[in-house]
């Protein structure tokens, strides 16, 4: 099974226990992302985007939607889901943001330990409170799962995938509803059809695993990062 439709399923998993038990933060999830977002966010943080980052984004970009912004706050429009760690799940802005904020960090004040620096650029932002100072993110490199904290270093490894973050954080929700966390949960009723988005269809039917759009082919010179970065204040 390749990664893509692995964490489609642990999606899934996430997304019908909101649906039945928190049709609010469901419906906040956003919509759709495009093929063209994510090309311009690889060229301005000069990181390719795994292919289970791109699926989970083209089917569920927070900052799809328009939303109140927090503008006191590096994370402005991420949205309160029950992930591991009690942060805000991150939309394709905020987490340009966040990227492009940390590796400012780490050029203007690197790190005396080489191999230990605040960090590294191919670590990409999936989870983070508001300030930004504690989160989750992803290793490109090898698509495991690592966490930061202010006045800790980065961990590594956490978990083996995105899948496996996302199914940790099912298994925990399905326990909720009973107090068993052993299993999953009986099922909730489900919430009146009005009480979700227009888009939630599209969300549903992805992380379901019905047949999407093709993959618009990559534009020309998709590959050829830029140098140097934007700011984040630009954002």
């Amino acid at each position: 099974m390749n990664k893509a439709s692995d964490v489609r399923k642990a999606w899934a998993r996430v997304t019908t226990w909101l649906e039945l038990n928190d049709p609010a933060v469901f419906a906040g999830l956003g919509g759709p992302g495009s093929q063209e977002a994510l090309d311009r966010a690889e060229l301005r943080m000069g990181l390719e985007l795994p292919l289970q980052v791109r699926q989970w984004l083209l089917a569920n970009d927070v900052d799809a939607t328009e939303r109140a912004e927090r503008q006191e706050c590096r994370v402005r429009r991420g949205c309160q889901v029950p992930v591991l760690g009690g942060h805000l799940l991150l939309g394709l802005e905020d987490i340009q943001r966040v990227y492009l904020s940390k590796m400012d960090m780490e050029r203007r004040m690197p790190s005396q330990d080489p191999d230990h620096p605040i960090w590294r650029r191919e670590w990409l932002p999936v989870v983070a409170e508001c300030d930004a100072l504690y989160g989750t993110f992803l290793n490109t490199a090898d698509g495991t799962i690592g966490t930061w904290g202010e006045a800790d270093m980065p961990q590594e490894g956490v978990y083996a995938s995105l899948a496996a973050f996302f199914h940790r954080t099912a298994d925990l929700l399905e326990g909720v509803s009973t107090g068993d966390w052993s299993g999953p949960a009986e099922r909730a009723r489900r919430a009146p059809r009005e009480a979700l988005r227009p888009d939630a269809e599209a969300v549903r039917r992805w992380a379901q695993g019905q047949p999407q759009t093709e993959q618009s082919p990559e534009p020309a010179g998709r590959r050829s990062y830029n140098e140097g970065f934007p700011s984040w204040e630009s954002f």
